[in-house]
């Protein structure tokens, strides 16, 4: 995987063409022996190499619109694109009405002079973590592929495809982790924004107080700047801080339970390259990990406010949807407007506690996921499914609930299954976050 800056950098010095990096991101997704039949829902071929020709040409004459012309990106299936209709990985929107216009977040990229090859595959209607999709197929993670192993929700596609080389990086949505999970099964860097610096209108929702959009990529870097032009602040990349001196809190309750031992050793690892350059690591305890747990214990934000979009669409083409998303809206229906606004509430009381008892700390440091991408084939089993998905979005999903942005990068070795590590800053602390990721990324993958 090259970077966005490498690649802006071939094309401003004319070591390749816009022209050329869409072509082979076409022959990565045509390839037969590859992911892209299951990664894309929709390729934009036509499309793009005509942005592509256009983009060259106006770089020859020295008008291109941006740095990144004519790199290419995908697009989660949940992005209204004008002309197409949102089917967001489900079947029963596949004949859906076409979007008037773009996305924000879509508009922005276009703006910026990105080349969208298609529209990527993701769980139905985002409402997993694991990635599995019964209607497009599960693209695999790029580990061990010969077995077959999720590659991660709900941005399941984005993930491969940047993995794979079909596209140079790629918008997703993070609910409950759906940028972090993907990007740490699939050896890449996601990250999630403090909610509100993105705006979410026209990205089909789950949970519109826990929605973000954010982008998957190889670098730290490339995220930084990704965010920046989505945020509507433009790119910039981050200036890395100095580790030393920096106190980073390790949570002792909740997030390390169920740990893998291929994990434990990566993320062990990464805390000694933390504290060999000079960071503090604090063993803390959050109490406040089980109050979300409580708090969220008749469905959450994300069942209730799911169910209230679904609920007509339910009722018309219920049987179209993979049953098992459908019973997890339905949850959503057992919840009163009281429970909701204990939610409301509870969630406020939280965060502020959290806050509390945060503000010494420079960055929460936790594994992305505590277990390695287990095979598709072992989820079969329904209670299996269920178990596996609650655990892969716990430790993810506290940043959603407590309005933190929140980055997972790789930390495991080459050769080694992918391990994210995830680093959790202040609500809206995106900027200093990104200058502690650039800094613990070095650190940690040396």
């Amino acid at each position: 995987m090259r970077t966005i800056d490498q690649l802006a950098q071939a094309l401003a010095t004319g070591q390749t063409t816009s022209r050329a990096l869409v072509e082979d991101s076409l022959a990565k997704i045509a390839d037969p022996a590859g992911e892209g039949s299951r990664a894309f829902i929709k390729v934009h071929a036509d499309q793009a190499r005509a942005m592509a020709d256009a983009a060259d040409a106006l770089r020859k004459v020295g008008r291109s619109p941006g740095r990144y012309a004519g790199i290419p990106i995908a697009l989660k299936d949940l992005f209204d694109i004008a002309g197409e209709p949102t089917p967001a990985g489900s079947a029963v929107l596949a004949d859906a009405p076409s979007a008037g216009a773009n996305a924000p977040v879509v508009a922005r990229m276009l703006a910026a002079g990105f080349i969208p090859m298609g529209r990527v595959n993701m769980t139905e209607f985002a409402f997993s973590g694991l990635g599995i999709n019964p209607h497009y197929g599960t693209p695999t993670s790029p580990w061990d592929r010969a077995s077959k192993r999720i590659p991660g929700g709900s941005s399941s596609g984005t993930g491969v495809a940047v993995a794979d080389g079909m596209a140079a990086a790629g918008l997703g949505t993070d609910t409950g982790g759906s940028c972090r999970i993907p990007a740490a099964f699939c050896g890449i860097v996601g990250y999630k924004p403090t909610s509100r610096r993105v705006p979410i209108t026209g990205v089909l929702p789950l949970a519109p107080s826990l929605d973000s959009v954010g982008p998957l990529a190889p670098s730290v870097a490339c995220c930084a700047a990704i965010d920046g032009i989505l945020a509507g602040e433009g790119a910039s990349v981050p200036a890395p801080v100095g580790l030393n001196g920096l106190r980073f809190a390790v949570p002792e309750n909740m997030v390390l339970d169920g740990i893998d031992a291929t994990v434990a050793v990566a993320f062990d690892r990464a805390l000694a390259a933390l504290t060999a350059a000079g960071a503090s690591v604090v063993r803390v305890k959050c109490p406040e990990f089980e109050d979300i747990a409580a708090a969220n214990a008749k469905g959450g934000f994300a069942a209730s406010e799911a169910f209230a979009w679904h609920r007509a669409l339910l009722a018309s083409k219920g049987a179209g949807y993979d049953p098992r998303i459908r019973v997890r809206i339905a949850r959503g229906e057992g919840m009163s407007a009281a429970d909701y606004l204990d939610l409301v509430a509870a969630r406020a009381r939280i965060v502020a506690s959290f806050d509390a008892r945060t503000r010494d700390f420079d960055c929460v440091l936790m594994p992305t996921v505590p277990i390695v991408a287990p095979k598709i084939a072992d989820l079969d089993d329904e209670r299996e499914y269920n178990r596996i998905n609650m655990l892969i979005l716990r430790n993810t999903a506290l940043g959603n609930f407590l309005d933190r942005c929140s980055i997972s990068i790789p930390c495991h070795r080459d050769g080694e299954a992918p391990v994210g590590l995830m680093l959790n800053g202040e609500t809206m602390g995106d900027t200093r976050l990104f200058s502690i990721a650039v800094a613990v990324e070095k650190a940690v993958r040396i």
